[in-house]
């Protein structure tokens, strides 16, 4: 096994990229796994033009066990997988249920096979806060009941963490830690890489910058007659960069064996909630655009409200947050400006 050398499934994708440039950083040697499913192939060198090392790149299927065998096979001597591959829309998820259990799940599976086989012990899991799903009490701690999902998405999110639980259970050589996140958004300070859904954004934040940008016409505010506020969502927003640095904090603390368990779990964010009117001001604030949006109808499988507690993450894992929610709307602004060259 080569301690340095680190798989990151799904790596040209939002946070994917990110975490492999954070990686890179801190002295990691990093394989990526990517179908270009929902990323693009010029993210790799997006990548190399920031740290100047170019990662390798198997574009396939994780679902494809034969050709994750074959790579497994070829690469033997990972140190650990950070584990992002997964489809993530809740209001797709809602609409094509099947999909999402059968890609989120079956990937998960072949890869902790694989883990097995090739005898891979650390894998830091892509978890979310919709585990949670509409929380009794808020902030929400670790300690929260794993409330009935909202939405399949959600749901997958649930399952893997069950079992991933159940195999180490039954293969204590295997350690890992789930990142339960909150909302990520922002991008890269570079300005080079950053939140780049294909077709129609399913998250806010992309979906703020191109109606900026003029690539749609209008941003639907979905719902804005809940209890919070202002009337819309309260979601606690992250930014991607300090998202990425806690992958790589959560790898080490699985390498240098300063887990508590085999298993452990953290909620990643700010600790505080925003509203989607808050992070509409915070838009039009850094970026100095007025903002074409109209409030709708509530859309289904959305919670209302939901912020972390992130005691345990500051605490135990030793990471916190660091960059505010004005960072987060100035970066994804430089980003969806730069890739439009604009």
């Amino acid at each position: 096994m080569e301690k340095n050398k680190i798989l990151v499934t799904g790596g040209l994708g939002y946070i994917g990229s990110h975490t492999t440039l954070a990686l890179q950083a801190a002295g990691y040697e990093v394989v990526i796994v990517d179908n270009l499913s929902n990323s693009q192939a010029d993210m790799l060198d997006r990548i190399a033009a920031i740290s100047g090392i170019k990662p390798a790149l198997a574009q396939f299927d994780l679902c494809e066990e034969a050709a994750l065998d074959q790579f497994f096979a070829e690469h033997a001597n990972l140190g650990g997988i950070i584990h992002f591959a997964a489809f993530k829309a809740v209001g797709e998820s809602v609409a094509q249920p099947l999909n999402y259990y059968k890609n989120n799940l079956l990937s998960l599976m072949l890869l902790l096979e694989k883990m097995q086989k090739y005898a891979v012990p650390y894998l830091v899991f892509s978890s979310s806060c919709t585990v949670y799903g509409e929380p009794e009490s808020l902030p929400v701690t670790e300690a929260a009941p794993v409330q009935k999902a909202t939405s399949p998405y959600g749901n997958t999110k649930q399952i893997s963490e069950e079992i991933i639980q159940d195999v180490l259970k039954a293969q204590p050589a295997l350690q890992a830690i789930a990142l339960r996140y909150f909302n990520p958004v922002g991008a890269h300070e570079s300005g080079q890489i950053g939140e780049l859904p294909l077709g129609v954004p399913n998250n806010l934040m992309p979906f703020i910058t191109q109606t900026a940008i003029g690539l749609r016409s209008e941003l639907k505010v979905f719902g804005h007659d809940y209890d919070t506020p202002d009337g819309t969502c309260i979601r606690d927003y992250i930014h991607v960069m300090d998202l990425a640095e806690a992958h790589v904090i959560a790898l080490q603390r699985l390498m240098e064996k300063k887990n508590r368990a085999n298993y452990e779990f953290f909620n990643l964010g700010t600790g505080q909630g925003s509203t989607v009117l808050e992070v509409i001001a915070s838009f039009e604030r850094t970026s100095g655009q007025k903002l074409n949006y109209q409030l709708t109808e509530r859309r289904p499988g959305d919670v209302v409200k939901i912020y972390a507690d992130t005691a345990l993450a500051n605490e135990v894992l030793g990471w916190k947050a660091r960059r505010n929610l004005d960072e987060m709307t100035r970066s994804a602004w430089q980003w969806e400006q730069n890739y439009r060259g604009q």
